[in-house]
């Protein structure tokens, strides 16, 4: 009998081990730098699903766990310092942001393509990102898309942190000196920057014209990509949530004649299906005639009480007119309008989305 159970004990050595290991329990071992770092850029094929994202600001993915839902405004990559670097190639010691790129220190290395940054997510904590691929823009030469990873710690490998869509599958990044906290606001702070994805506000804003880091005419034009992020995310109360729908169509113009509105129509937009929508500033709405996703006025309103101030009826000129209006700020001192064609019909984007 004992020798029986020995080799039954014998033969269960092997099964027990194996059920002991990282593999068969689930977790992932961690990888120490240098086997991290050589994994880095490899383009990894995606083999996890992502959850649909609703519209977003960086037009990042909320989190790396694809079965945990994570708040709207929640990240996995929202900022990235400019030094100390995790890794380099040849001689870059750190990193500068000139306009809508970035730039080597110092300026005798030829490549930042390989470099690993000390990144951070929406809740704080550390991520390393790399940059896999710098392509200059046709649009603009002071400006370039990078194709960066970022660590993926759940999985233990490098990942495209830019959620991709239909309309853009391989997503890439800008690089734009200045921070978006969770109300969607947006701040100078020294050595750090934001690795703006293409499917995002803060990128397609740029790409509308309104370069933060440029100026029209000597004014600055900060704030008027300020008051684009929050006119394309419909974040009406300044606060960071969103009131709209991927792909929802909309027609933009602004004070300064950047953008003007369109009066004739096309396959993209049709000015007779549209209505004025809202008024917007670097904080939100500064007025409103109804909501772009067709939720209650009174609902939205419920989410910044106090701000707003219905049945007061402004008008805009060009037959803009607002029948809901900010407390403390004028109607007129908006810098961005818009029309849409509301919640009842769709269409493609100019440019407004997640």
């Amino acid at each position: 009998m004992n020798k029986y159970l020995l080799a039954w004990m014998f033969l269960q050595l092997p099964v027990l081990a194996h059920a002991g290991t990282p593999a068969a329990t689930g977790a992932v071992a961690p990888l120490s730098d240098a086997e991290r770092y050589a994994k880095r850029c490899q383009s990894q094929s995606a083999h996890r699903i992502a959850k649909p994202q609703g519209t977003m600001l960086w037009g990042t993915k909320r989190s790396w766990d694809t079965e945990k839902l994570a708040p709207e405004l929640s990240s996995v990559l929202v900022s990235a310092a400019l030094e100390p670097l995790r890794q380099a190639d040849g001689d870059v010691k750190a990193l500068k942001i000139e306009g809508g790129r970035l730039v080597a220190v110092p300026s005798a290395a030829k490549s930042i393509v390989g470099t690993v940054l000390q990144g951070t997510d929406s809740a704080g904590k550390p991520v390393e990102v790399s940059i896999c691929g710098a392509e200059p823009s046709h649009e603009d030469p002071g400006m370039v898309w990078y194709r960066i990873e970022a660590w993926n710690a759940v999985a233990q490998e490098w990942e495209n942190p830019c959620v991709a869509l239909n309309n853009v599958p391989d997503p890439r990044a800008l690089a734009v000196s200045s921070l978006w906290d969770e109300s969607g606001a947006s701040k100078a702070v020294p050595g750090r920057f934001t690795f703006a994805c293409e499917n995002g506000a803060i990128t397609k804003c740029v790409r509308w014209g309104y370069k933060p880091w440029a100026s029209r005419d000597g004014q600055p034009l900060a704030d008027l990509h300020q008051a684009c992020t929050r006119m394309a995310r419909a974040d009406y109360c300044g606060n960071g949530r969103s009131h709209t729908h991927q792909d929802t169509t909309i027609d933009m113009y602004d004070r300064l004649g950047m953008l003007t509105r369109t009066h004739e129509a096309s396959a993209e937009w049709d000015p007779a299906r549209a209505s004025f929508e809202a008024a917007w500033g670097p904080d939100g709405a500064t007025c409103l005639a109804r909501t772009r996703d067709g939720r209650a006025l009174a609902t939205v309103l419920q989410e910044c009480p106090n701000r707003f101030r219905t049945n007061m009826a402004v008008e805009l000129g060009e037959g803009d007119r607002c029948t809901t209006r900010r407390v403390d700020v004028s109607p007129g001192a908006a810098l961005l309008r818009n029309h849409s064609y509301g919640a009842s019909t769709g269409g493609v984007s100019q440019g407004e989305g997640p």
